[in-house]
């Protein structure tokens, strides 16, 4: 039976470009029919297309994979696919932005033991280099609300005629749509407002 060559190219969301990946896979030779692009997160393995793709997958077939963070984002699951793919189902894997990883080129024990030891280290510093882009953000989105930033939509001005229409409608005398319309807001932000106002005064 032929032994064929897959691409897999995943992007984190449908808003993400993907031609960067089908490119190099076509320069490495893979089949345009033979790419499967899954647009999904790679935070598990739980990906229609690339369950599907490693069921159809056979021995010493060719699986193309631009970076080690395509195939996933976790250590040890990527660990762990790449153990299966290999030792199980006996099938190729190549990382073309990692030359060392391509296991169709391992001969002997040293280039098995070689290739192993550099998928664990790069997929540790794929995995930590996340974990400190998270927190950074997460660091940075509390500096900011430190000095006052708030997130979100921009709250509107009230207009100083607030007030009188707010008294207005707690005596019954205008509806909420009515004195809304006269401020140039939504009746629902003019009752939200008028909450927040009467929740203040009773602090």
């Amino acid at each position: 039976m032929k032994e064929e060559v897959y691409g897999y190219v995943r992007v984190s969301s449908k808003d993400q470009n993907e031609e960067r990946q089908v490119i190099a896979m076509l320069n490495f030779g893979v089949c345009q029919s033979h790419i499967i692009v899954e647009k999904q997160s790679g935070k598990n393995f739980n990906r229609p297309k690339y369950q599907k793709l490693v069921e159809k997958m056979k021995n010493n077939d060719t699986l193309v994979i631009k970076s080690i963070d395509r195939l996933g984002r976790n250590y040890e699951e990527i660990i762990e696919q790449w153990r299966m793919l290999t030792k199980e189902k006996h099938v190729r894997i190549v990382v073309l932005d990692m030359p060392l990883l391509d296991t169709r080129k391992e001969h002997d024990l040293i280039g098995t033991l070689i290739s192993d030891i550099v998928l664990q280290l790069l997929s540790y510093v794929a995995q930590t280099e996340r974990e400190f882009i998270h927190q950074r953000q997460a660091e940075g989105i509390a500096a900011a609300k430190a000095r006052g930033v708030h997130f979100g939509p921009q709250r509107i001005q009230l207009s100083y005629e607030f007030d009188h229409y707010a008294y207005l409608w707690s005596k019954g005398d205008i509806s909420s749509r009515k004195a809304a319309q006269r401020l140039g807001i939504s009746y629902q932000t003019f009752l939200r407002r008028v909450k927040e106002k009467e929740y203040q005064k009773n602090l």
